[in-house]
C-alpha cells in the first residue's frame, strides 16, 4: 500500500555527514544533561509510601491530586488501581515524617474532600527495592541491546548490527536527555516506553536494511550510495503510513490519557520521531561508512544473485 510513489531517488546520503553531526551534538548534549542534572526518578526507584484508597463511587482523580497537592507534596502519582473506585497513590519520602504519619495526613485531606474515601492498604517501599528495580531495568535494557545485535548480525551482517545498535542507543540516550533536561519524572512506565522505542526503532532499520539487500541483488550497476538512497526512497510511503498511524495513537494517549499516561506517551513520542530520523540518517549512514557492500549480503554465484528481468543485471560492483 502506497499513498504516493517518488519517481526519482532522494540523495539522502549526500547530506549524511551534516545530519550525523547534528545527531552527535544532540547526543552529547543529552549525555551532558544526564551527568549534570541526572534523572528525576519516581517513587519506584527512590522509595516512598504506597497507598490504596477506595471510594463508594468512581474516584475523581483530579480531585485526589488537588487534595494531595494542597498538603505541599510534590511528585505524587495518582492512578486508578483495578476499578474506577480504587486509587493507588505513590508518595515520595519526606524528611522527618514517617510513612504512617504521611499516609494519615493524606487520608485526612482525602476524607475532607470526600467522606466516602477509605484506606485499603498502605506500605513503605524502601530504597533497596528501588535500587533493585533500577538494576533490573538496566539488565533489561542490556538484554534488549544484545538481542538486537545478535538478531541483525544473523539476519544481515555485523556492520548492519553495529549501525543499528548505535542508532537505537542514540534514540534512547536522547529520550533520557530530554527527561534529564526538563526534570520530567522517570518511572517504570517510562522505562517500558524506552524499551518499546528500542524495538520500534530496530523495526524501521530492518525494513530499510531488507530493502538494501534486495536492491543489491536487483541493481548490480548501482554503487552502495545509490542503493541506500534508492532503498530509503522506496520505503518512504510505508514509513509515513506506519509511523503516522502509530504517532496518532500515541498523541491520543498524550493528550487524553491523563497524568498517568502522560510521561509514558511523551517518551514514545520523542522516541518515534527520533527513531525515524536515526533509521534513515544514522543507521544507514554508519553502515555506508563501515563499508557495507554487495558481497557482504549476497552469495556470489547463487541463483538468487541475479534478477533475469532486471536490465541492470550482469555488471560487477
Amino acid at each position: 500500500m502506497e499513498f504516493f510513489k517518488i519517481k526519482r531517488d532522494i540523495p539522502f546520503m549526500r547530506h549524511a555527514l551534516i545530519f550525523n553531526l547534528v545527531s552527535l551534538l544532540t547526543f552529547l548534549a543529552a549525555v551532558f544533561f544526564l551527568f549534570s542534572r541526572g534523572l528525576h526518578l519516581s517513587v519506584e526507584f527512590t522509595g516512598g509510601t504506597l497507598m490504596e484508597v477506595t471510594y463508594t463511587h468512581a474516584a475523581d482523580l483530579g480531585g485526589v491530586r488537588t487534595a494531595v497537592a494542597a498538603l505541599g507534596l510534590k511528585d505524587v502519582q495518582v492512578q486508578n488501581f483495578g476499578t474506577a473506585r480504587d486509587v493507588l497513590i505513590r508518595l515520595p519520602v519526606q524528611k522527618g515524617v514517617s510513612s504512617a504519619q504521611q499516609s494519615e495526613h493524606v487520608m485526612t485531606a482525602l476524607k475532607a474532600a470526600d467522606p466516602s474515601a477509605a484506606m485499603r492498604r498502605t506500605e513503605f517501599v524502601g530504597p533497596q527495592v528501588g535500587d533493585e528495580l533500577a538494576t533490573d531495568g538496566l539488565k533489561a535494557l542490556a538484554s534488549v541491546v544484545i538481542g538486537i545485535m545478535v538478531y541483525l548480525a544473523i539476519r544481515f551482517e555485523w556492520k548492519f548490527a553495529v549501525a543499528a545498535i548505535i542508532a537505537n542507543l542514540h534514540d534512547v540516550i536522547i529520550i533520557l536527555g530530554f527527561f534529564a533536561f526538563f526534570q520530567w519524572e522517570f518511572s517504570l512506565p517510562v522505562l517500558a516506553a524506552v524499551l518499546a522505542v528500542l524495538g520500534y526503532s530496530v523495526n524501521e532499520s530492518v525494513v530499510i536494511f531488507d530493502r538494501i539487500r534486495e536492491n543489491f541483488r536487483r541493481y548490480r550497476k548501482m554503487n552502495t550510495v545509490q542503493i541506500i538512497d534508492s532503498s530509503i526512497t522506496s520505503t518512504i510511503s510505508r514509513t509515513i503510513i506506519t509511523h503516522g498511524c502509530t504517532q496518532l495513537m500515541v498523541l491520543s494517549m498524550l493528550l487524553f490519557g491523563g497524568a498517568t499516561l502522560h510521561y509514558f506517551a511523551l517518551a514514545l513520542t520523542i522516541g518515534i520521531c527520533f527513531g525515524i530520523y536515526s533509521s534513515v540518517f544514522v543507521a544507514a549512514a554508519i553502515a555506508m561508512w563501515l563499508g557495507i557492500k554487495r558481497e557482504d549480503l549476497i552469495k556470489i554465484g547463487s541463483k538468487k544473485d541475479t534478477d533475469p528481468n532486471d536490465p541492470n543485471a550482469g555488471a560487477t560492483v
